[in-house]
């Protein structure tokens, strides 16, 4: 690898490192920073954009973008060297998509990893649980389904990494099942199923987790007070978020 100049690269970065979409600047972060290490943008080996370039071209905080670089340090994509040369390098080699535990995202049944899967996947959760969470703020709920959604929204704020996935899956199924509708659960679950298999194919990152434990706080206030609107608006952000670090990772 060449010694970099103190020039920062001029990098045909525009088209994928563009302005954040909505409410999930973190997640977007980091699936555009992936874009361009994946699509050698930015090759192995060398260096991005300075900080205060990068975050302006994103349109995320300063902050933002610091905590997506973290994280991608930590997946492995990323490297910061200090001194003269300093800077963040995308990491040569780049590392291949492998999974989390073992398990491979095909092992979902009939599940390929390919970009239509994984679009379908996603647009079919798109469709199914914000309508879930709409339904289940129209609903007047008995005191014993709200204690259920508090519980489980306080157990997914409280659970570590080990026990993240399982708890955050439950906390949907509930908001699924309150919805009112017998025939929803289970097309919920298995589509649930099938996102939970290509998690488990990326990093768990831990400002993503913080992030999704406030949407899941927002969420369920808005149930519960029965704004239906608000929760319906608050679970497409959410899924927006987990749908980004998907692509970002596995596309």
């Amino acid at each position: 690898m060449s010694i970099p100049s103190d020039l920062p690269p001029a990098l045909p970065a525009a088209l994928l490192l563009r302005t954040a979409r909505g409410g999930n600047a973190f997640e977007e972060c980091v699936e555009k920073l992936l874009q361009t290490i994946r699509l050698g943008v930015v090759p192995p080996g060398d260096r991005l954009p300075p900080e205060r370039e990068l975050a302006a071209l994103m349109g995320v905080s300063r902050d933002t973008l610091r905590e997506a670089i973290a994280s991608l340090a930590e997946a492995g994509y990323l490297q910061s060297r200090r001194g003269r040369y300093g800077g963040t390098f995308v990491s040569d080699p780049v590392p291949t998509r492998q999974p989390r535990g073992g398990t491979t995202p095909d092992a979902a049944p009939g599940l390929e990893l390919d970009a239509a899967a994984l679009d379908d996947v996603l647009r079919l959760r798109e469709i199914l649980e914000p309508g879930a969470a709409r339904l289940a703020a129209g609903r007047s709920l008995t005191a014993a389904e709200r204690e259920s959604l508090w519980q489980a929204l306080g157990e997914t704020a409280a659970a570590g990494a080990s026990d993240y996935r399982r708890l955050d899956s439950r906390l949907h199924l509930v908001i699924a099942e309150l919805a009112g509708s017998p025939s929803l659960l289970p097309i919920v679950a298995e589509n649930r199923m099938r996102v939970n298999a290509l998690l488990d194919a990326i990093p768990l990152l831990d400002r993503n987790i913080a992030h999704s434990n406030q949407q899941h706080e927002s969420l369920v206030g808005a149930i519960l007070t029965g704004n239906g609107d608000d929760a319906a608006r608050v679970m497409t952000e959410h899924l927006a978020g987990s749908a980004a670090l998907l692509r970002g990772f596995l596309s």
